[in-house]
């Protein structure tokens, strides 16, 4: 399985690995907006997943700066301020920054506990988070349906996403990949980064995520915090 070339398909062009800050590359090597709100210029199924509304929230550049990676430096951050006893949501770091190499942040290095590229499983959790309010309707998932199709993925990646997009917000099968304390922080982190809970049903579905992860006590409220911070830093 083409593992970039999907996570660049689903989040954005450039969002696989990160690009510098501000810019994503579009068809023919042409300059997009930053992050996912260059995705879903460029055609970031996530981002149509979302909706007007929550493409903005996301899109509004909480993970504009750096993609996937930019979820593992948020997260190790937050797990680095719980370990401390310290505040968090409270430096301005730059969201770009990518968790240190032997830290178990750094997503591209990891494997999930079917030994899967872990990023698979953030993206995963991302989708089922963005569909936890129930907002998408027949037509929507025909239109993501029919964007699938016209990318020209393999197949290992075209089922890899049609499975994703089809199935039900269920936050046990989206905490089910975590095999380290690190992983339960990113996935956690990645799915309120994909929600920006202001409905019911987003607040329960999270809670109920926490629940399955089991993360360590205190944790969630630093993941939170950095959460928050990062959107405000971004000016969502």
């Amino acid at each position: 399985m083409n593992i970039e070339r999907l996570l660049q398909e689903a989040l954005g062009s450039g969002q696989a690995r990160g690009q510098e800050p501000g810019q994503t590359r579009g068809q023919g090597g042409s300059a997009l907006p930053g992050g996912f709100a260059g995705g879903a210029a460029a055609g970031g199924l996530v981002a149509l997943l979302l909706g007007s509304k929550k493409a903005r929230k996301l899109g509004g550049k909480a993970l504009s700066y750096g993609g996937m990676a930019a979820v593992g430096g948020l997260a190790y951050k937050a797990w680095r301020d719980w370990q401390q006893n310290r505040p968090s949501g409270t430096e301005a770091e730059p969201l770009h920054l990518p968790p240190p190499a032997d830290s178990g942040f750094d997503m591209a290095e990891e494997r999930d506990s079917t030994g899967q590229d872990f990023r698979l499983a953030v993206l995963r959790a991302m989708i089922l988070a963005a569909n936890s309010d129930g907002h998408i309707d027949g037509e929507e998932h025909r239109r993501i349906r029919d964007r699938i199709e016209a990318l020209g993925l393999g197949a290992e990646e075209k089922a890899a996403l049609f499975d994703s997009f089809a199935a039900p917000a269920d936050p046990a099968e989206a905490a089910r990949p975590a095999r380290t304390d690190a992983q339960r922080a990113e996935l956690y982190l990645a799915s309120v980064l994909a929600v920006d809970p202001d409905t019911p049903d987003e607040r329960r579905y999270l809670d109920d995520l926490a629940r399955h992860l089991a993360l360590p006590e205190g944790l969630r409220g630093h993941l939170d915090l950095e959460a928050e911070a990062a959107r405000c830093q971004a000016g969502s």
